[in-house]
């Protein structure tokens, strides 16, 4: 399979992440030992869960991402083994399974079977890829706006929490336009005007422009967040697929920048023409 996906697995080989000189936040508390407390409450802001911090998607057990590795389970991909998420939004159905429309289907039949070279190793970014990528990003919390700051490729993301309405109609973009509004300790984010130029997961799950995107989020303790993702693209799936995804804290530490382009020599050694 040389899907547009796969490029996406490519361009994150090619990338090296890691941080700034350690940082201890005088804000983070600690055991005895000096480690961050993550099990501590978690911080609050203005009355509610504060989501700021430098989170990573959590790793799947080895026997469940194992097809999806190269040799001797290097990946390559970062400093952590991925979500099984990340490699395929469906994972939790059994293969060929999909709640595929008709169209949808062909689509991913018709990428999977893509033998031609890729024009770049570094695509654009893509919901809810980007996310579940194994790199770190940061949450950034404010009364108006949630800002989420993905180390690769230093891209960036808002979630507005003003109170202004989705836009009736947007111009189709790589991560669209998001509201957010707490719902207790839970934040609900709305994304729509997602663009069809990009897939949902590393192995090519399509999406469409109709797709609308559902995350819920809540920080359970100070060291772990918890996110639900719904995908309901009608143009593409029979029903809305829901999975349930766990993030861990990177404390005492900082993003840095990270650009797929600079000095990318992997290409030229990718199959194909």
């Amino acid at each position: 399979m040389k899907s547009p996906a796969a490029w996406l697995f490519f361009a994150l080989a090619a990338s090296c992440y890691g941080q700034w000189t350690v940082y201890r936040d005088p804000a983070t508390p600690r055991g005895n030992d000096g480690k961050p407390n993550v099990s501590a409450p978690a911080p609050r802001l203005n009355g509610k869960p504060d989501l700021s911090g430098i989170w990573e998607a959590e790793s799947s057990p080895v026997k469940e991402i194992q097809q999806f590795l190269l040799p001797e389970g290097i990946n390559g991909l970062g400093e952590d083994l991925p979500s099984k998420y990340f490699f395929n939004f469906f994972a939790d159905y059994p293969p060929g399974q999909e709640p595929f429309q008709p169209a949808g289907k062909t689509r991913f039949e018709k990428n999977s079977q893509n033998t031609a070279k890729p024009p770049t190793l570094c695509n654009l970014p893509t919901l809810p890829l980007e996310t579940l990528a194994p790199a770190p990003f940061k949450l950034v919390q404010t009364p108006k706006l949630i800002t989420f700051l993905y180390e690769e490729n230093t891209n960036f993301r808002q979630i507005f929490t003003d109170g202004r309405k989705l836009p009736p109609d947007p111009q189709p973009s790589w991560l669209g336009y998001s509201v957010g509004k707490w719902s207790g300790d839970n934040f609900v984010a709305e994304t729509i005007g997602l663009n069809d130029k990009a897939p949902l997961d590393l192995v090519g799950h399509p999406r469409s422009e109709s797709l609308r995107l559902t995350e819920i989020f809540r920080r359970r303790d100070f060291g772990h967040l918890e996110m639900q993702i719904t995908v309901d693209d009608p143009k593409t799936y029979t029903k809305p697929i829901t999975i349930q995804v766990n993030f861990r804290l990177l404390a005492d530490t900082e993003l840095i920048e990270s650009f797929c382009a600079e000095d990318e020599k992997d290409l030229v050694h990718f199959p194909g023409k």
